[in-house]
């Protein structure tokens, strides 16, 4: 089931998702009482900007590397650069969490972003940046993330009260698509309208240099967002005194962290379905996620007639696609093709092929289209999987289960990017775009003869 693999603030449907779900349903009335808490709208306003800015930086960061270097290897390398540290120190940004506040932690990592992208920015706007810099910076937003994250999960519980928490993460997560829908739109329009393409060049010495004025201004609105985000941070107050950590509570030692990350790893390997499933989803971050995330921004900018404003509409159609895709699945939730294994290989072989066109697309519409019903099977899928592992996993062991799910889309995403990258040196755009769609359609049909994918219901284990 393909995902989303963001820059910083967006990962797949965060941790705090996989809270146990509570007793009462998370209705109109729970959405209501919420929008009432000071403390929920200052936090959620917050985030809702920080998302935002985060698409700004999704949109501006490959298309700079384009328009600097031309070189999809290039590309990989800037999105690895940040993916790779995100995902080998997310564990180490955890531990830490837990043993400071999550307000303090968060708030720390949105100022070194909000230096981070500000840096970007002048260096972009004065026409001074070197392909080092956007190496280092982008090294920098990726360290900075491994800790947001984290961080960002553990705020909600801390906020809400348990019995509001799944009203409150549904509330985040439509924001989120929200932000995935407007934001790619809004950024490729800011670019295309200041222009993006006339004033890069590369020098003689083969460093590569920009002065593109929108790319400039997204990562300057993007460091705005942290400002202000980090602002209504700070009106935020924590249940329990601000969320400090309790003096009863000394931290524990790093072999507890470690040991409590291999007590997860063996736990999931032992649940044949829920191993299964997470073998299934690595092989499509691995051999499907690289290609989306390179393919489209370089189609964008090489084929005829289409350019920024063609990508954030592209972007932006399938972030609606998954926001509708998410309001489907919670008016018919039980909608299935047999059980809910093979609803996922189903989709996932519907989705692969309508991936496989998109090398031919001539018209921003028909790449809007094919994106926006992929996004929409996608996100019924999400809200599926996300329920299937609140219930099949054990309390106790629900934070290492994202954490595990997330690892995956950010520590083999970028493997699959910087190889994309290599690949596409041999490779056309048609041809990559037919074989990664196939190969997704490959890999389910695999998946639904050789595994016992096709098994995995709704229902939670009988006994644990």
């Amino acid at each position: 089931m393909p995902t989303d693999t963001p820059t910083r603030d967006n990962p797949p449907p965060r941790a705090e998702h996989a809270q146990p779900a509570p007793a009462s349903p998370a209705g109109p009335d729970q959405r209501a009482a919420l929008l009432k808490d000071r403390n929920f709208r200052w936090l959620t306003g917050g985030a809702f900007l920080s998302m935002l800015g985060d698409q700004f930086t999704l949109i501006a960061l490959p298309w700079l590397v384009l328009q600097m270097t031309g070189d999809t290897l290039v590309l990989g390398t800037v999105l690895a650069l940040i993916s790779v540290p995100r995902a080998l120190f997310i564990l180490i940004g955890g531990a830490l969490v837990d043993r400071h506040s999550p307000k303090q932690v968060l708030m720390i990592t949105k100022y070194i972003n909000l230096v981070l992208l500000a840096v970007l920015a002048a260096l972009v706007l004065a026409g001074s940046l070197t392909l080092w810099m956007v190496y280092a910076l982008s090294l920098g937003i990726g360290l900075a993330t491994a800790f947001s994250i984290p961080a960002g999960v553990a705020m909600m519980p801390h906020v809400v009260a348990r019995h509001q928490l799944q009203a409150a993460n549904g509330v985040n997560l439509g924001l989120r698509q929200l932000t995935m829908f407007l934001g790619p739109l809004l950024a490729g329009v800011l670019i295309a309208l200041f222009g993006d393409a006339t004033a890069v060049h590369a020098s003689g010495s083969g460093e590569a240099r920009a002065n593109a004025t929108g790319i400039g201004l997204a990562f300057a609105l993007d460091a705005l967002s942290f400002a202000v985000s980090a602002w209504t941070l700070a009106q935020v107050r924590t249940l329990g005194g601000g969320g400090a950590p309790s003096a009863a509570a000394p931290a524990a030692p790093p072999q507890a962290v470690l040991a409590s990350v291999a007590q997860g790893l063996v736990h999931f390997w032992r649940d044949t379905e829920l191993r299964t499933c997470f073998l299934y989803w690595s092989a499509i971050a691995l051999f499907i996620m690289g290609p989306i995330h390179i393919a489209i921004p370089v189609l964008a900018s090489s084929a005829p007639g289409l350019g920024a404003a063609a990508f954030g509409i592209i972007v932006g159609a399938h972030g609606a696609g998954t926001l509708l895709g998410m309001v489907v699945s919670g008016m018919v939730p039980r909608l299935r093709i047999g059980s809910l294994g093979m609803t996922i290989l189903a989709f996932d072989a519907v989705i692969g092929a309508l991936f496989m066109p998109m090398g031919l697309i001539t018209a921003v519409w028909q790449g809007a289209a094919l994106m926006l019903a992929i996004g929409l099977l996608g996100g019924f899928m999400q809200v599926s999987v996300f329920t299937w592992i609140q219930q099949r996993v054990p309390p106790m062991l629900l934070g290492r289960a994202m954490s595990l799910f997330m690892f995956i889309f950010m520590g083999l995403a970028p493997i699959s990017a910087a190889v994309t990258g290599w690949l596409m040196k041999s490779v056309t755009l048609t041809q990559l775009f037919v074989a990664s769609g196939g190969t997704l359609v490959v890999l389910a049909a695999l998946a639904l003869v050789l595994t016992p994918m096709r098994r995995v219901t709704d229902a939670a284990p009988v006994a644990r």
